[in-house]
């Protein structure tokens, strides 16, 4: 059992504790880089207005080079560092002001300039305070996350054309790479390469699982889509792998589920459809995948009747509707900054069933084989927080806490005192 690094009993800081002010001070000297880029930017466009120069471009190329040499890095850096200093100081000063005090790192402030940077101006003012809350609160992963997410749904209403005009786009090319290999790129919809990614990786396992099997998971599923692509037919591989079908989690609300557009589902408030571990997709999109194959999981928003939240210490292994909808909530690895699906993760009893814990929606969490892991053998401890909606705190070996919040809340439910025949009387509050 890995007992973490001792507590220092002395009045000198801990290794961590120095790598952190390390951080704060990059990045407060950050926000003063980014500074003075913008002054020597603007030095630049001046003396350019001084000489009559009319072509900016070849005022701003000239700054390129010359940070470029005197950093020692290249011009396409250097135009960057650039862009990224006028962004921040002209456009999002309150995101530098958030860097000088250290609040957020350079890569959230980048991240932010790069998601915020695709809206129109308009849509762009009303969603910066959230964005800059969300850079302030979360890591680095499950901010560039929700970022997307915020910025897709405050596009909703035009996401549907977007992805009609990018769809015009699909293809396929080849692109070799020398010593007889090559790429094949296939640009296509999210929803249909997340599918067939997911479907050759879980036929890979299953053959990485046979006996005699020296390939590796890589391998086997790069083997795998070449067959079904060349041949149409996994003949040559083990009869467990030929019956898998490829799973998508598609998330409908109930009320969006009921408008025929985009844009009505933005007026009654709805969040838009989504695929676990892509984002929004068009309501039609939605609607048909609803309605299609039953190799689709559906989801509806809204509490149905008999949903199982708990079987107590009746059994270890959660029933099936319970662990779908651990995975649901939580849509990732509940792991801090963890991007890996909650599809691809082990659903683990946070208080572990050995030390009396339960079978239920409070004490249940995905978490990926690496962070299952470190929870288990690596010293630390977690809980889920009570009335948090799912909320797991780890805290680490040297005591330093991070809370990980869910993706989704489950639908608030009340319990009932009045039957005492039921282990828990579960009943939506409306």
């Amino acid at each position: 059992m890995f007992e973490g690094p001792a507590e220092l009993d002395s009045p000198h800081p801990s290794p961590l504790d120095v790598v952190v002010d390390l951080e704060a001070t990059m990045a407060m000297w950050a926000a003063e880089r980014l500074g003075q880029i913008e002054l020597l930017r603007r030095a630049y466009l001046a003396d350019a207005a001084v000489a009559g120069r009319r072509f900016t471009d070849v005022v701003l190329r000239g700054l390129r080079l010359e940070l470029a040499a005197a950093s020692r890095i290249t011009e396409h850096a250097a135009g960057n560092l650039i862009a990224f200093a006028d962004a921040m100081v002209n456009r999002y000063p309150k995101a530098l002001s958030a860097l000088e005090r250290a609040s957020i790192t350079e890569r959230h402030a980048e991240i932010l300039v790069g998601g915020l940077d695709e809206l129109e101006s308009e849509l762009r003012a009303g969603l910066f305070d959230r964005a800059l809350t969300l850079a302030e609160e979360q890591p680095l992963g499950e901010f560039r996350r929700s970022l997307r997410k915020l910025v897709d749904s405050a596009r909703v209403v035009t996401f549907a054309e977007r992805h009609e005009a990018a769809l015009s786009q699909r293809r396929v090319h080849v692109e070799p790479v020398g010593d007889g290999m090559a790429w094949t790129h296939l640009f296509g919809p999210q929803v249909e390469a997340h599918a067939a990614y997911g479907r050759a990786t879980a036929i890979a396992k299953t053959i990485l699982a046979q006996d005699g099997e020296t390939r590796t998971l890589d391998q086997i599923r790069a083997d795998v889509m070449a067959d079904l692509l060349i041949e149409g037919t996994m003949a040559a591989h083990p009869s467990e792998a030929r019956g898998i079908r490829a799973t998508v989690v598609v998330t409908v609300p109930a009320l969006a589920l009921l408008e025929q557009s985009d844009e009505a589902v933005a007026a009654t408030g709805a969040d838009p459809a989504t695929i676990e571990g892509i984002g929004p997709i068009p309501i039609a999109r939605a609607r048909e995948l609803c309605g299609g194959d039953a190799s689709w999981m559906r989801v509806l928003t809204h509490p149905e009747t008999g949903m199982i939240l708990s079987v107590g210490r009746t059994q270890y292994a959660p029933p099936a509707a319970l662990k779908r909808l651990v995975k649901w909530r939580a849509d990732r690895c509940m792991g801090p900054g963890c991007g890996m699906p909650a599809s691809r993760c082990d659903v683990d009893h946070t208080i572990a069933w050995e030390d009396g814990g339960e079978t239920s929606l409070e004490n249940l969490a995905p978490l990926c084989r690496g962070h299952h892991k470190v929870k288990h053998h690596g010293g630390w401890h977690l809980e889920q927080l009570p009335d948090s909606g799912g909320a797991v705190e780890w805290t680490s070996p040297t005591g330093r806490r991070y809370v990980v919040a869910p993706e989704r809340r489950v639908p608030v439910f009340t319990v009932s005192g009045n039957d005492p025949g039921v282990h828990a009387s579960h009943r939506p509050p409306f």
